[in-house]
């Protein structure tokens, strides 16, 4: 049903999608998704893992898995945690993937604002869970979802860091990626600090 009602709802609304690669990756991954400018993102990326028939999820605030509607909200993917608790994020992840297989959605801008660069946090999770990092866009200027590109968890694994996120900077700048609010996204995704640590 869910496949069903994403395929309409993206053709109602205009939207297509493009795989940039093999759509089993979407099975079991760290889903970088950017730009990250607006709400509407979370609903095109939602309507576009159903109508692949894919798992995806992301990490909220405990409070919204343990109201009332808290079962609505695992249901759409929801993993609850203690924000306010010092949790170890990375090793949290690692063992919800040790559980199931899924898309883990991790915006590293880590708000709709401008940024100066990424949070690494998802390359750490990727490392721990042993699983590879796919990059996810939306272009709003052409109304396509970009999904499939890869970076093996091996490359990951031996890669040096700089290498990776130079890779993801210029994928999102190759192609040329519009976001709904174009003035909050920057490209820049390592800012000035080329010579970026773990």
């Amino acid at each position: 049903m869910r496949k069903l009602i994403g395929k309409l709802l993206l053709k109602l609304m205009g939207w297509k999608v493009v795989l940039q690669g093999d759509e089993n990756v979407l099975n079991r991954c760290i889903l970088v998704v950017a730009p990250h400018t607006h709400n509407m993102e979370y609903i095109l990326g939602n309507l576009s893992y159903w109508s692949l028939k894919k798992p995806l999820k992301i990490i909220i605030k405990d409070a919204h898995t343990k109201a009332w509607y808290g079962s609505v909200v695992k249901g759409l993917g929801g993993i609850g945690i203690d924000r306010s608790q010092k949790n170890d994020l990375v090793n949290f992840v690692a063992k919800q993937f040790e559980k199931d297989d899924f898309s883990l959605v991790i915006t590293p801008e880590g708000t709709r604002s401008w940024v100066p660069k990424w949070r690494k946090g998802f390359y750490h999770m990727a490392l721990a869970a042993k699983v590879p990092i796919v990059l996810a866009a939306g272009d709003f200027k052409r109304k396509i979802i970009y999904l499939g590109y890869t970076i093996p968890y091996e490359r990951i694994a031996s890669a040096p860091f700089t290498e990776i996120m130079q890779e993801i900077q210029d994928y999102y700048i190759k192609n040329d990626i519009v976001p709904k609010i174009p003035e909050n996204w920057n490209p820049n995704i390592m800012g000035n600090d080329t010579e970026a640590k773990v």
